[in-house]
């Protein structure tokens, strides 16, 4: 247990084995709590957020990610609950890409066309190493690996590193750092689904959105991005104001799985918007430095059996993605994800938790 005083509360962290790879390499999860209000846990295995628990309106905790009770979950297929994705989250068109006169060829990992988050065998499933963090109001873990030259395909060798703190304002801060010695797109995120009724006890139809963004990425049938920014005025894809999600996802084909342009553009951080359960009261703030957010509704969840015998079905969570636009590394007119040797990449993104 490492004890760590924040300016209000007394936090704590505890360190436990939580199970082994088959290449032989012990996972530790972390559990991390700010006197009991909110609890979250995080892994080795994929930089993975495993859980966060937060109280209702009257204070009794539940579980609001989807995943899994054992390691085993994770090492079979899923779709990267709270995994780190990288080195470029969401899709590259065609698996392909060019830096200068040089053209780099990558894992398609998505119908044997595209390239999905990093490939087979991306970010999040590579055993990383750990460090426990104290910081003034807050304790977190931060985790770190090496991605070789040449990994799914990518240039370049990529230190990175990506740390969950807890703070004592009920707040989960994720910072996500690389370097790199020698020219390569560099995308990271969280790939957390939150329900904020509980996992496993519903659909996510009836909480309520509100993004900060006048336009969204246009993509094709395959979810490739045709390089336009489109105007959700008047569309099914305006959530500038306040509204369920199932209100008109019905319009939308094949339900909501796109790259919103946030208004607030890049650095500094800025507000992405409010996701809010009216059942329970439990409301999220996410704040980014990032100039787009994926919203994904769970439109492929399967019946997937989860934590403690419950299913997530289809709509059972919500992803708030916080990244570059996909496809980026392919479109000169979208900001930029590309990393020089001599750069430093910095990216956070915050979820601050309260209810209403």
């Amino acid at each position: 247990m490492y004890p760590a005083v924040g300016r209000r509360r007394l936090m704590t962290i505890e360190k436990t084995a939580f199970g082994e790879t088959p290449e032989g390499h012990q996972i530790d999860k972390f559990t991390i709590s700010n006197d009991g209000r909110i609890t979250l846990q995080v892994m080795t295995y994929g930089a993975t957020l495993l859980s966060v628990k937060v109280p209702d309106r009257d204070r009794r905790p539940n579980e609001v990610t989807l995943g899994f009770d054992s390691l085993d979950g994770y090492l079979g297929e899923h779709p990267y609950f709270g995994a780190t994705v990288g080195r470029v989250a969401n899709r590259i068109a065609r698996g392909t890409f060019s830096l200068g006169p040089r053209r780099f060829t990558l894992a398609k990992n998505q119908g044997g066309k595209h390239h999905l988050h990093g490939g087979t065998v991306g970010f999040s499933r590579h055993v990383w190493s750990a460090e426990v963090l104290a910081v003034e109001g807050g304790a977190g873990v931060r985790f770190f690996r090496t991605s070789s030259a040449g990994e799914e395909g990518y240039p370049g060798r990529l230190e990175t590193s990506v740390s969950y703190t807890l703070t004592d304002h009920n707040e989960l801060i994720l910072d996500y750092w690389a370097e790199t010695n020698r020219t390569t797109p560099v995308n990271l995120t969280n790939h957390a689904y939150w329900n904020l009724s509980g996992a496993g006890t519903g659909t996510i139809l009836n909480h309520y959105l509100q993004l900060n963004a006048s336009a969204y990425v246009e993509v094709d049938e395959e979810g490739i991005p045709t390089g336009a920014l489109k105007p959700v005025d008047d569309t099914p894809m305006d959530f500038r104001k306040i509204k369920r999600i199932g209100r008109e996802i019905k319009s939308v084909p094949g339900g909501y799985d796109h790259c919103y342009a946030l208004d607030g553009g890049e650095e500094p951080l800025h507000p992405v918007g409010v996701l809010w359960d009216k059942r329970s009261g439990r409301a999220m703030e996410v704040l980014t430095t990032k100039p787009g957010v994926q919203l994904y509704t769970g439109n492929k969840l399967n019946s997937i059996p989860g934590r403690q015998g419950l299913i997530y079905k289809k709509h059972g969570g919500v992803c708030l993605e916080t990244q570059h636009y996909p496809n980026a590394v392919n479109e000169p007119q979208f900001p930029s994800c590309i990393l020089k040797p001599r750069e430093i990449y910095r990216h956070q993104t915050v979820h601050r938790f309260f209810t209403k």
